[in-house]
This record gives C-alpha cells, sequence and structure tokens, in this order.
C-alpha cells in the first residue's frame, strides 16, 4: 500500500469518526471522539494543502477542548430519592426507558416485582440512574437492575450511589444476574467475581 492511499485512508478515518461522535448520546463521548477525528481530519488537510479544511478541523478542536475542560471542571449534583416499588414515578421512569433497560437487564418485570428496595437518582431534577434490589440479609442487597440511563452513562451515577448506599444500611452489593452486557461495568465500578455472584463491598 503507497502513502497515498495510506494518506486517503487516514481522511476517511477522520471524517467517518466525526460523523460517528454525532451518534454519541453522552456528551462527553461525543466531545472525546469528535476531537479525535478533527485531529486526524486537520493532519490530513494539511498533508494535502487543504487549509480551509484545515482550519475548520483545527476551530473544532479548540472548541471540543474547551467544552470538554467545562464539562470536567462541572461538578454534577445528584440526588438519591428511595421510592416504593410500586411507586408511580418510578412506573415512569422503567415506562419510559423500557427497551433501554431491557437492553441489560431481560427481566426488567420481574425484577421490579420481586424487588423491596428500589432508588433513583436524579441529576438536576432529571431521571439518571435506578437501583432495584432485594434485602438478603442485615446489610446486604441483591441487585436485580441497576441502570443508567444514556446521558449519564459515563459511571458517575454509580459513583455517587455507591457512595450513598451505606446511609441506607446497605454495605454489601451482589449481583448474580447473567447479563454479559453489565459485567464490564460490574468490573470497572469495583465487583469481584465470587462463587458465581459479583460482590462489592461499600466503604
Amino acid at each position: 500500500m503507497n502513502t497515498a492511499t495510506l494518506i486517503e485512508l487516514g481522511g476517511y478515518l477522520g471524517s467517518t469518526l466525526v460523523v460517528v461522535s454525532m451518534l454519541m448520546s453522552s456528551v462527553v463521548k461525543l466531545r472525546v471522539i469528535n476531537t479525535i477525528g478533527s485531529i486526524i481530519s486537520a493532519t490530513y488537510a494539511l498533508i494535502i494543502h487543504s487549509y480551509p479544511l484545515a482550519l475548520m478541523n483545527i476551530c473544532l478542536i479548540i472548541i471540543n477542548c474547551y467544552n470538554l475542560a467545562k464539562l470536567l471542571k462541572s461538578k454534577q449534583q445528584y440526588d438519591l430519592i428511595s421510592v416504593g416499588t410500586q411507586d408511580a414515578f418510578l412506573s415512569y421512569f422503567i415506562d419510559h426507558y423500557r427497551e433501554d433497560i431491557r437492553n441489560f437487564f431481560q427481566e426488567t418485570d420481574t425484577a421490579l416485582s420481586a424487588s423491596d428496595k428500589a432508588y433513583i437518582v436524579c441529576c438536576d431534577g432529571a431521571p439518571a440512574g435506578l437501583l432495584l434490589g432485594k434485602i438478603k440479609e442485615a446489610g446486604v442487597l441483591e441487585i436485580s437492575v441497576d441502570y443508567s440511563t444514556p446521558t449519564y452513562r459515563d459511571c458517575s451515577v454509580g459513583k455517587y450511589l455507591y457512595g450513598r448506599l451505606p446511609e441506607q444500611g446497605i454495605r454489601t452489593l451482589l449481583y448474580a444476574g447473567k447479563s454479559k452486557k453489565h459485567e464490564e461495568y460490574l468490573l470497572k465500578m469495583g465487583f469481584i467475581p465470587e462463587n458465581g455472584v459479583y460482590k462489592k463491598i461499600l466503604a
């Protein structure tokens, strides 16, 4: 493969990343992927001496970096709400995000009926996360659904939630479900596989 072809492929890659970034529901992911795509596109434009295209991409890089800095500096304000499993707001939350929740937890309705604990995390009044589970013994909650809405799917909801649960008397979390999509998140959040169950001790 000659150099000209590699340069052309680089241009396609940069353009593809810019387009793909627009499909991201997370604003942070959008900015990061868009920045990478813009860097590649700007480099390609400079190599082929397309200076207007290079200038546009450099401007996008600056705008993205500025907005990323603002996003990372601003601390999201979360609130934890303990609700009953028959609560109307909980039903609305589940109905609104039902299809997305089922991407991770197939038995959502069964999980709700089997749960005796339900928590909703809100960010500036907007629903951001949901935790359903059942108390197995004192201080131990077995999770059936641990869900974040697409906009807040950056682990910040989980970090906030797990930091607040000890106030609710919960010191240990267990997850015995079979959701492969959820396993990566559990490992990222510090859950440890133990005899077929994921376990996390809360501080």
